[in-house]
């Protein structure tokens, strides 16, 4: 409930009222006593009395019922002209009733904006069958320091001594069927650092048993490249590359992006962006080993991985 910065009476202030009124109070004493006119006391005292406690709530400030309301039959054509995409001056000339009829109308039926007439479209998703079908590469790029910055102190004096340090550029790769991810810091996102981190991706897989057929990324000028091409057949990947300006065809980079930068990137204070890059091996093996993937049904990804037994002593001792 939204109470007035100067309202004397609250319901249970009120409540005190008729409770100071039944114990035996005059109404004047009592309305004195919290600052209110006797005529509102009286008033509070004969809805508690009618109704209860429930009475000293607030009530609707709309009329029961309207002196002249609009027919249901224009109602009804307004909402007709509406669906027809039609804007509400247009709809009040044809109907023969002021704009803002047709504008309390159309809020009391949902139709407001436009984007009420046009459904949400469902998500779209899709999971490969086996890990190694399709992977998916994205760069993230972020910011050096050489102290603890602003985002997690707060405090912005000072903040230029960490200007001119420069960028490190987070390639991120995740499997489309078992959520595995590989990532690595690189220091560009030009096409010879994403040659070298397809390679590094492609390897890594390569280790858990995995052969890579395809490779999604989106339309950056890296990927665009010659070098990417060439390495791409060298490997015998497939390259598909995402609709413009539609990252959620890249949506499983970009979701483990987002999970990188809330549980590693800015977890906690790091001293310097060097520790955190020390960090990041550390998270990768948390992601990939032990943290539950909602996706996947609360297992860690590597699970989806078919690891003998001596792979698993292997990659995790």
């Amino acid at each position: 409930m939204d109470i007035h910065k100067n309202a004397r009476l609250t319901p249970l202030g009120r409540e005190r009222l008729v409770t100071m009124i039944v114990g035996g109070q005059t109404p004047k004493a009592a309305s004195q006593a919290v600052g209110v006119c006797p005529r509102t006391g009286r008033k509070w005292r004969d809805r508690f009395e009618q109704e209860g406690l429930g009475g000293l709530q607030d009530r609707s400030s709309r009329p029961k019922r309207l002196r002249k309301p609009t027919p249901p039959e224009v109602v009804e054509r307004i909402a007709s002209l509406r669906r027809q995409r039609m804007p509400g001056k247009e709809i009040a000339t044809i109907v023969g009733v002021s704009p803002a009829t047709v504008s309390r109308v159309l809020n009391r039926l949902g139709l407001a904006k436009l984007s009420a007439l046009e459904p949400a479209e469902p998500p779209r998703r899709y999971e490969r069958e086996k890990p190694g079908e399709m992977i998916h590469l994205d760069i993230k790029k972020l910011g050096k320091f050489n102290h603890i910055g602003h985002r997690i102190t707060g405090d912005r004096t000072g903040q230029s001594r960490s200007r001119g340090v420069g960028w490190e550029y987070v390639h991120v790769c995740i499997d489309d069927a078992s959520r595995v991810a590989f990532s690595k810091i690189r220091k560009s996102e030009r096409g010879r650092c994403a040659v070298a981190f397809l390679k590094a991706a492609v390897a890594y897989y390569k280790s858990l048993g995995v052969t890579v057929l395809r490779v999604m990324t989106d339309n950056g000028s890296c990927y665009r490249s010659h070098a990417f091409a060439r390495a791409c057949r060298r490997l015998e990947l497939k390259h598909i590359r995402t609709k413009p300006y539609t990252p959620r065809t890249n949506g499983k980079a970009e979701r483990f992006i987002q999970t990188s930068l809330r549980e590693w990137a800015y977890a906690r204070a790091y001293l310097n962006s060097r520790q955190r890059a020390r960090e990041l091996p550390f998270f990768m093996h948390r992601y990939n080993w032990h943290r539950p993937h909602a996706s996947i049904g609360g297992k860690p990804p590597i699970s989806r991985i078919d690891l003998t037994k001596d792979n698993l002593l292997r990659l995790h001792t």
